[in-house]
């Protein structure tokens, strides 16, 4: 199988940047990277090509991460309240997850993030304050304030306190002593 050297002149996955100086197979090189413009074939010509390539990218990078920096210092000011749609007991229905943050943050801000830069371990279920992580760029990190708010005002209203379990056994002791049967609550899931 024969390789040829190509120059990049495009971001391709699994292959390099661009500017890089890969080795690839003959008809990968002729029939994909050179008809899509992603690459140009190494000579003498296209040698001096690469210093204007290589000046574009790092150009193209620190234009990236100077707005990305700037992107997570506003960012960490901002709280995103997010309306969801819960029962009667304040439970939600369905999750919060990297795509519906990003379209929040699209609405309330005008910031377009993509979804994938937005880090959840596991989607939020739960009402209240949430810190979610943003991979903005490899080097910059920022946090973002989220509020899950219920559109069912219900729900909002503070929860009882909870009952006190030695109470509680006490009166479980009174009632089995009247004769009367000891209903146990199940714990909830």
């Amino acid at each position: 199988m024969s390789k040829i050297e190509v120059i990049l002149t495009h971001n391709v996955v699994g292959l390099g940047a661009e500017s890089d100086h890969v080795k690839v197979a003959a008809g990968y090189a002729r029939n994909y990277l050179y008809p899509q413009g992603l690459a140009i074939p190494l000579t003498a010509a296209n040698k001096r090509q690469l210093e204007v390539l290589r000046q574009r990218r790092a150009e193209r990078e620190a234009h990236e991460y100077n707005s990305m920096a700037e992107l997570a210092k506003s960012v960490g000011k901002l709280l995103l309240v997010l309306k969801v749609k819960t029962g009667e007991d304040g439970k939600m229905f369905g999750s919060i997850t990297s795509g519906s943050i990003a379209d929040e943050l699209k609405q309330q801000f005008e910031i377009i993030l993509d979804k994938k830069k937005i880090h959840l371990e596991q989607p939020l279920r739960g009402m209240g304050n949430h810190e979610v992580e943003l991979r903005l760029h490899p080097e910059v990190n920022a946090t973002l304030n989220v509020r899950i708010e219920s559109t069912n005002p219900a729900a909002q209203q503070p929860e009882a306190p909870a009952p006190d379990p030695k109470a509680a056994a006490a009166a479980a002791e009174d009632r089995h002593r009247k004769g009367r049967p000891v209903r146990r609550s199940r714990p909830e899931k």
